[in-house]
């Protein structure tokens, strides 16, 4: 037997006293009652839950007592609204959907008051723990969670008043589909955010190279859009997400970039002017042709050992250039490659008659992307 059940077993128990009265200190008792309703609820989470009853009390209800309260009583009202029901049918039909409304409305404002701050307290300290950056995923997951509570607040009211609200959509025609368009479009904003925290093919902080060339920092992701601080400028690019998911987006932060530094010892003889540039020609015809070898970057440096016939001599030569990867693993592809490389440079500097051994190990250091 439920509430309804009860009450209505109590109205047959006293016949004589009339129902309006009976409403009357029902209702009275339901606003006296329902402003202790947070009170009641740290009653009944102290008896339960005694380790813990402290601490969610203080986390997830204390800040929002107001919406309890307010839940509460219009919880009492709308269960004292019984004694209308028979004799005052009337009166109970005008009222009980505005009641039914406002129960619905405070219990869903209740609820998405209860999951924010379920959130902010414990889902911020879940993420610090699992070593995640804190930034608008939780607003987004917010935001999700109140657009979710107030469609199944909307199905309940539809529910109790046996509104028919796809009968109603279609009724409005031309106005039925321009609000599913609209519907549409805010849906595909939600769900282009939501791939972009998936993704994440960048986080706040970081550079970004978008299909036009546009360079930025990326400041916040938002609901809707993104914003982007333009390097060259310094003014801010709103993108709306929808268009960054299906854009081409190179991260510019996340590049590893890594010296190498290549010492070669000229063996059976050092190297004039002529031969030295020789070597450095092909050197950097080999290196730039690497995939992964930042073009351009090569530099190469020779050590003086004496003169001959009035010019200087070489015996050895420092390599420099740079190796890009967005990970280890290719960024050890890129090492395998170079070592092939080192073959062919060996090979062709063997044709002139240049032989050279180059030093253990390379050096590899890592440095990050110059903006």
């Amino acid at each position: 037997m439920n509430a309804w059940d009860i009450l209505r077993t109590l109205q047959l128990d006293l016949p004589e006293v009339p129902r309006a009265l009976f409403f009357l200190l029902f209702f009275l008792l339901s606003l006296l009652v329902g402003r202790y309703t947070p009170g009641i609820v740290w009653l009944l989470m102290r008896r339960f839950a005694p380790s813990q009853g402290v601490s969610l009390y203080g986390n997830l209800i204390q800040p929002i007592r107001g919406r309890v309260r307010w839940a509460g009583t219009l919880l009492l009202v709308s269960l004292s609204m019984v004694w209308l029901e028979e004799d005052y049918e009337g009166l109970h039909g005008f009222f009980m959907p505005f009641i039914d409304l406002a129960t619905i409305v405070s219990v869903a404002w209740l609820i998405s008051g209860l999951f924010r701050q379920g959130v902010r307290i414990y889902g911020i300290d879940l993420l610090k723990r699992l070593g995640r950056e804190v930034d608008e995923l939780l607003l987004v997951v917010e935001t999700l969670a109140n657009v979710t509570i107030g469609f199944i607040a909307v199905l309940t009211f539809a529910q109790s008043q046996q509104f028919n609200l796809v009968g109603l959509v279609a009724s409005l025609g031309i106005s039925g589909f321009a609000i599913a368009f609209a519907a549409q479009k805010i849906l595909e904003q939600l769900l282009s955010t939501i791939v972009l925290y998936l993704d994440r093919p960048f986080i706040p902080g970081e550079y970004i190279r978008l299909a036009d060339g546009q360079l930025g920092r990326v400041e916040s992701i938002g609901l809707r859009s993104t914003k982007i601080r333009t390097s060259a400028k310094s003014t801010l690019f709103i993108v709306p997400n929808s268009n960054l998911i299906s854009m081409e987006i190179e991260n510019v932060t996340r590049a590893k970039k890594v010296m190498v530094l290549l010492y070669l010892d000229f063996l059976k003889k050092r190297l004039d002017e002529q031969e030295a540039a020789l070597v450095k020609q092909v050197i950097k015809q080999y290196t730039d042709s690497v995939f992964g070898v930042d073009p351009g970057s090569t530099r190469i440096a020779f050590t003086e050992d004496g003169t001959r016939n009035g010019a200087a001599t070489y015996r050895q030569a420092r390599v420099t250039f740079f190796i890009l990867g967005s990970g280890d693993n290719s960024t050890e592809l890129r090492k395998r490659l170079l070592e092939l490389a080192n073959e062919n440079i060996a090979t062709k500097l063997r044709s002139y008659g240049i032989e050279f051994a180059m030093q253990e190990p390379t050096v590899y250091v890592e440095s990050p992307v110059t903006i």
